[in-house]
């Protein structure tokens, strides 16, 4: 029962919040960051680790991924191909 309580309320506070005023790049990496929690915590619940710690990691990635999307997706196209 309290873990729904903590979910419905960080919901309402994502609501309340929103993504209204940011930049493209901070919208990429709270996207990031959620999808890698998400997966991180499916990962570390699946391979019998800890999910808290799976969801902490792949947070960390996914939000330094997203941020650095743009940046990365330059430096690929920007290359010759033969």
């Amino acid at each position: 029962m309290h873990y729904i309580k903590v979910l419905g309320l960080s919901l309402l506070l994502m609501a309340m919040v929103g993504c209204a005023h940011m930049t493209e790049r901070q919208q990429r990496a709270l996207s990031g960051g959620a999808i890698g929690a998400t997966g991180g915590a499916v990962m570390g619940t699946v391979i019998g680790g800890n999910p808290a710690a799976g969801a902490a990691i792949g947070g960390a990635v996914g939000a330094a991924t997203g941020a650095l999307w743009q940046d990365l997706k330059k430096s690929v196209s920007g290359k010759k191909r033969n």
